[in-house]
């Protein structure tokens, strides 16, 4: 072992006579280069962070833009969906009211926004093929976008940790 530890010391310190310092920190490729570059961030995470509801929905936020879907767990319990109504854009919507519903060959189930706001946006291709729901619910299969009327409606959503945790105690 000791032998392994003082060839990879001897080969790592090994010096190249034509590196330079230049070189370390840019890569040529004809016609193009490539630099590195570092960037600082002040905000906890680059990407929207997931908030959940008790009754499986979930949201990202942007601005005051909200992405609205349901969880994987509950496309999972609903089975293959077949249809989707989801609400119409203009419409204002209440915070823990009925908005659109989703069907599935062994249920229905009513979807319920988790914030207040007027829907700017509805997923067109959900409506058209109901089953990204169930291939891509986090992505493809997000249902429809809010502008938020009172952004404290999301001080009551689990984040996903607190949301794996209910999904232990849930029974759906």
């Amino acid at each position: 072992m000791a032998k392994v530890i003082t060839q990879m010391v001897k080969y790592g310190t090994r010096t190249f006579p034509h590196a330079s310092k230049k070189c370390l920190f840019a890569v040529s490729v004809p016609k193009v280069s490539l630099h590195i570059s570092r960037s600082i961030t002040t905000t906890r995470c680059l990407n929207a962070e997931r908030l959940y509801t008790e009754k499986h929905e979930w949201i990202t936020i942007d601005g005051n833009i909200g992405i609205i879907g349901i969880s994987h767990y509950a496309q999972e319990a609903l089975g293959d969906v077949v249809y989707a109504q989801l609400p119409d854009v203009g419409s204002i919507i209440e915070k823990e009211a009925e908005c659109g519903a989703l069907e599935s060959v062994k249920a229905a189930s009513e979807l319920f926004s988790p914030v207040s706001g007027k829907v700017i946006e509805k997923n067109e291709a959900v409506e058209k093929t109901p089953s990204l729901v169930n291939s891509s619910c986090y992505e493809k299969g997000w249902l429809f976008k809010v502008e938020l009327n009172n952004p404290d409606d999301l001080k009551k959503l689990m984040d996903e940790e607190t949301y794996n945790q209910y999904l232990k105690t849930d029974p759906l």
